[in-house]
């Protein structure tokens, strides 16, 4: 090939021409490049802040973070938990469930919503910027899905998701080491250690309507778990999941999970999986469930029930090994996102099934 050199043409012009370097750039799905490139958003979904913007999407699921720590009463550093959350997947483009056989992000419209607006040193503010994203996204009809941050989160957006859908009720399935029914912490009534109590105080939720999995450890107190029995919460403990194994509790707590409410909200708090599987959290506790099981409850869950919002909470990067503790986190979400596309495409699940049968 000969090509005609000006005086202003540099002598490698040649070598580009037959590299192709400056030639027509290939057309690509946006979506289609490595996890490390361009943006951070959650699976490089688009960022959509605008909530005009989400409603004429007809979203239907919305990321959001909530880059929130200053309600900790151990280890700070949930603050970073949204973006490591983000950044912990390798996969690109389509994404398909081997689990259930589904393509989440084909099959559901979903968006990242980015972050609310929070401010470190601004406890209540931060908690009104949350209530607010949340609250706003979810009236556009897209189900929240939000990234913290520690759990003094779940106060705001489960209050947010209530009073939009009052009069009917939302029930809590909680995954935690902790009960998180505390009077306060320290005496901050906004403490990550205080959320549900909170909920339930303010009649957000009714005690009835909380189911928990996964507590152990030396804490609540007698005083506390008085006034959880008092108020009607119920409560499996790990030394039940021993016994009766993970499968068999979870059974028994999606039952109770739609006894009296519309719709569920999961709080999913990272420290209920034990810390040698997600080292990254601010209050570990050893003895927890498995990764493995984790990701089928959560899965079983947004199966067989209504979801209204989910939250992921006390991801703790700075504590982290690996980014074992957010990919955790990470696949959770994807996991919870496919079981609801399943869901809503009426298809037949079974665990048993090859995906190589047809």
């Amino acid at each position: 090939m000969v090509i005609n050199m000006s005086p202003n043409t540099p002598p490698f012009a040649a070598s580009l021409a037959a590299l192709g370097w400056n030639g027509t750039p290939e057309q690509r799905d946006p979506l289609d490049r490595p996890s490390y490139v361009g943006p951070v958003s959650f699976a490089q979904l688009p960022w959509v802040e605008d909530v005009a913007e989400i409603r004429r999407r007809k979203a239907d699921i919305a990321i959001i973070g909530a880059p929130f720590d200053d309600a900790v009463t151990h280890r700070p550093g949930t603050r970073f938990g949204p973006r490591a959350i983000r950044e912990a997947q390798y996969q690109t483009g389509t994404l398909h469930s081997l689990q259930v056989g589904v393509e989440p992000f084909t099959a559901l419209t979903a968006i990242d919503a980015g972050d609310a607006q929070v401010y470190p040193g601004r406890l209540e503010h931060g908690h009104g910027a949350i209530y607010r994203k949340v609250r706003e996204v979810a009236e556009t009809g897209a189900i929240p899905i939000v990234l913290g941050g520690d759990h003094s989160i779940t106060w705001p957006n489960a209050t947010a998701i209530a009073e939009m859908r009052w009069p009917q009720r939302i029930g809590i399935l909680h995954f935690d080491a902790h009960a998180d029914a505390s009077i306060d912490g320290y005496g901050s009534l906004h403490s990550h250690g205080s959320p549900m109590r909170r909920l339930i105080e303010s009649g957000a939720v009714l005690g009835k309507n909380f189911v928990q999995v996964g507590l152990r450890g030396y804490f609540p107190d007698n005083e506390t778990l008085g006034w959880m029995r008092e108020h009607g919460m119920r409560s499996h403990f790990m030394t039940e999941i021993e016994e009766r194994g993970s499968e068999a509790v979870i059974a028994t707590a999606i039952a109770e999970a739609l006894d009296g409410p519309d719709a569920i909200w999961i709080s999913l708090d990272i420290d209920v999986v034990d810390p040698g599987l997600a080292p990254g959290t601010g209050t570990p506790e050893p003895g927890g469930m498995t990764s493995r099981e984790l990701l089928e409850a959560v899965r079983r869950i947004c199966l067989e029930l209504p979801i209204v919002g989910i939250d992921v909470v006390e991801v703790a990067p700075p504590f982290d090994s690996a980014d074992i503790t957010a990919i955790l986190a990470n696949r959770v979400v994807l996991e919870a996102l496919s079981a609801i596309a399943k869901r809503r495409n009426g298809t037949t699940y079974s665990a048993t099934q090859n995906l190589l049968d047809r």
